[in-house]
């Protein structure tokens, strides 16, 4: 099977510019992803981390 997928792959010319943007592409969404988490205020992370909490909370009052 990965015989099959290899030779058609090696017939298609500039096929192997693909896996070099796909890398691409993950680090760059990955380190915007870390840029953006070590941004976010430690407020926010706090109020964020307690939302299951609060959501616990209101449906205990409705009972």
């Amino acid at each position: 099977m990965l015989r099959y997928i290899k030779h058609h792959l090696d017939t298609i010319s500039g096929v192997e510019i693909y896996p070099i943007i796909s890398l691409l592409l993950f680090f760059i969404v990955f380190i915007t992803m870390l840029i953006y988490v070590f941004k976010i205020p430690k407020s926010s992370i706090e109020e964020i981390s307690n939302l299951p909490l609060d959501n616990d909370l209101k449906n205990n009052t409705h009972e």
